[in-house]
């Protein structure tokens, strides 16, 4: 199945491996087009890089995983966009220069105030915070959750994470309503 909907990951989603691996998963169901910058990427690294003391070299394995897990997720040519925006955060612009410039209809963000919708709803954008995001995938496609989910602790093999640990991380992540779900579930 391929999807026309399309959103834009802010770098703030990238930050922690496992909610990344797990919305990668999700985005490999084709349910939705999965989308990020190289500005993206040079954000995420450099936060992880000085908030966990990872050298930024070190993180560029993740990186390339990333955009091979999804062959079209790089957009590229937005730059010209930025002069005209307006954010609260002049330094988020490329993240919305690069939703409009590939028609996004989402940027997906803990930081929702960041991208006020007065802002962004003039290009068609809406904001949503990664929880309620993962949430609505599961809504449209019952069970896509779950496949990925299980796809995504198959990779923890080195060392091996359990599925109480995989679960806290995801608590861990911010994402608490998809780590509950997933409990509930009983997916294991």
């Amino acid at each position: 199945m391929i999807s026309t909907v399309t959103v834009v990951f802010d770098a703030n989603v990238f930050f922690s491996i496992r909610l990344t691996s797990l919305l990668l998963e999700l985005a490999m169901s084709g349910l939705f087009r999965a989308r990020w910058s190289a500005d993206i990427h040079r954000e995420w690294m450099t936060a992880v890089s000085e908030h966990r003391g990872i050298a930024i070299e070190q993180l560029a394995g993740r990186r390339e995983a990333m955009d091979l897990a999804v062959p079209d997720g790089i957009v590229s040519g937005y730059e010209d966009f930025m002069a005209g925006l307006y954010l609260p955060d002049p330094s988020d612009r490329h993240v919305l220069a690069a939703a409009i410039r590939c028609g996004a209809d989402a940027i997906v963000t803990f930081n929702t105030k960041d991208f006020p919708e007065h802002a962004i709803s003039k290009f068609g954008l809406r904001t949503q915070v990664p929880d309620d995001f993962i949430l609505d995938i599961e809504d449209s496609d019952p069970g896509v959750l779950i496949d990925a989910a299980r796809n995504d602790l198959a990779h923890y093999q080195n060392p091996p994470l359990t599925i109480d640990e995989y679960i806290h991380d995801l608590y861990n992540c911010k994402v608490p309503k998809t780590a509950g779900y997933l409990t509930k579930s009983q997916w294991f």
